[in-house]
């Protein structure tokens, strides 16, 4: 029997984005309703479609045209959605990305996407004025959004003289609508692709299907806006059902965290594994403790969300945290757990709508149980990378692409996650998975995170390096490092026990949460004993 092409929702061939979140909400009457909510700032429907509509003027009149990229260096403000959308009313192409890179990262993607146009929020003009602009050739205007100095063109103030008026531009649903740059944890970023088309598919295949998201729901994303889960987090998924988004520009550290929860009240709330970690590891001031009772479903991304902070935070706070798995290059979710049927632990099952398989290393599907290569289908995923004809090639074989994640399956239909394809270790001639060493170290009530990689002893055979951060109250020593190796012996095959245990203040990931292995196996290589 011929295999079934994983499938979305029926999208009409003339299709503009832009139109379909944000213009529909005026016909079908919610032009009053609270779109955004950003601190004090209320932005409603109507005023959303106006802000947007003289955005897209805007870039029309500073000479930017259909298919060409405007580089959006922006905070979680209103400011994202009015030129995100606008760029794409317009049939432009914006390109998201990440707000705390430092300038020669800025440089790098700035010309890689060759964008006319670049729009900024104020806090990161001094990231951009340390690059030379002979070095940016292709850069013409740089938009400042907030408040403009002498020479500076302000974003305010082009767009107050623009009219409020836009028809959408007639693209198709294949056309391109926006990049956004792959996080670049095991090398430099990568443009991803998106179509007009795709936004709509996890809408509905996620945020509807299992979130059961509606109009009525407050959504609040500690990922920001520029990275593929927060842009659904809190950009198009509320957009898709006329709910409100809740944005929060500053750094969300645990207490800036419950400081929005307590302010806005959302229902919805999408975090990582790390942060869920420090909001276990923060106290309150007051002897009551925080109060979330206004969420329904927690959501995690980013990482494999370790059994032991799923039921710590449910014990704690009533809430059921639903742990998924997404990519940049599918844009959301395409495994994930579902209300009331959560297996900690695991990703979840697939998502309809989406296909999945595991192979090994020859392309060959591995019995269930097996751990092997993790690929997906699903019509959201990108069209291809920017300038990586090869990388493409590599990744997106028809409507199949390797997400580079080791998995499993379980008898059930649940996966889980055994690591990064090429942070796999392999002792004693057995495939080991670092998530499995880490998520045991996590339950030690003293480890606030942990990350293996592997490290080669004085005979040159691997064995598992563990570096441990801690929770408030708990000192590295020499004692508690033999305590966690102990601890992890009583739960763990012999041959999994991590030979070193090293205290950092902090693990190195990326800004989405995810392990940055490369940054220890660089410590590690200058630890190691050099072999002939």
């Amino acid at each position: 029997m011929a295999e079934q092409r994983a499938t979305g929702p029926d999208i009409p061939d003339r299709f503009n984005a832009a139109a379909y979140f944000i213009d529909r909400h005026l016909a079908e009457g919610r032009g009053d309703k609270v779109a955004i909510e950003c601190r004090d700032q209320r932005v409603t429907y109507l005023q959303l479609s106006e802000r947007v509509n003289r955005a897209g003027n805007t870039l029309r009149s500073l000479g930017v045209r259909r298919e060409e990229r405007v580089f959006l260096a922006l905070q979680d403000t209103p400011d994202f959605f009015d030129c995100f959308f606008g760029a794409i009313k317009i049939g432009a192409v914006p390109v998201p990305v990440n707000t705390y890179l430092k300038p020669p990262d800025f440089e790098y993607l700035l010309n890689d996407c060759r964008a006319r146009v670049a729009i900024l929020s104020e806090p990161l003009r001094p990231q951009f004025a340390a690059i030379p602009r002979n070095r940016l050739p292709f850069l013409t205007h740089l938009i400042v959004a907030g408040q403009s100095i002498d020479g500076e063109q302000s974003l305010s103030a082009l767009m107050s003289s623009a009219s409020s008026q836009l028809s959408p531009e007639n693209t198709h649903k294949d056309d391109v609508a926006f990049w956004l740059y792959s996080s670049g944890s095991t090398g430099p970023p990568k443009g991803c692709v998106h179509l007009q088309h795709d936004m709509v598919v996890t809408s509905q295949l996620y945020a509807k299907n299992i979130l059961g998201i509606t109009a009525n729901d407050r959504c609040f994303s500690v990922a920001k806006l520029f990275f593929a889960y927060g842009l659904g987090n809190a950009g198009y998924f509320p957009l898709a059902v006329g709910a409100t988004s809740i944005l929060f520009p500053g750094h969300t550290d645990a207490s800036s965290v419950f400081e929005v929860i307590q302010g806005h009240r959302p229902t919805l709330f999408f975090s990582v594994p790390s942060n869920y970690a420090a909001l276990l590891d923060h106290k309150p001031s007051q002897p009551r403790d925080f109060d979330l009772s206004c969420i329904r479903y927690g959501v995690s991304a980013g990482e494999a969300l370790p059994a032991a902070i799923y039921h710590r935070f449910h014990e704690r706070f009533g809430i059921e945290i639903l742990d998924a798995i997404g990519s940049t290059e599918a844009l959301h979710m395409f495994i994930a757990n579902r209300p009331g049927a959560v297996r900690p632990g695991s990703s979840g099952q697939i998502i309809a709508g989406c296909d999945a398989r595991i192979v090994d290393e020859e392309n060959h599907p591995v019995p269930p149980g097996e751990i092997g290569n993790l690929l997906i289908r699903s019509d959201a995923v990108c069209a291809y990378y920017w300038n990586q004809h090869e990388k493409t090639k590599d990744m997106i074989q028809g409507h199949w692409i390797h997400t580079g994640d080791k998995y499993r399956q379980d008898a059930d239909g649940y996966y889980w996650y055994a690591g990064r394809s090429d942070d796999m270790l392999k002792v004693s001639a057995v495939w080991v998975s670092p998530i499995e060493i880490e998520n045991v170290l996590r339950e030690h009530p003293a480890v606030l995170e942990a990350a293996v990689v592997a490290r080669h002893n004085e005979s040159g055979l691997t064995k598992p390096m563990a570096f441990i951060s801690l929770r408030q109250g708990f000192s590295p020593s020499s004692a508690l490092a033999n305590e966690l190796k102990d601890f992890a012996a009583g739960k763990l095959s012999t041959y999994k026990h991590p030979e070193w245990v090293e205290f950092v203040d902090d693990v190195p990931k990326t800004a989405t949460g995810k392990v940055q292995r490369f940054k220890l196996r660089e410590r590690v290589a200058a630890l190691e004993p050099a072999h002939p």
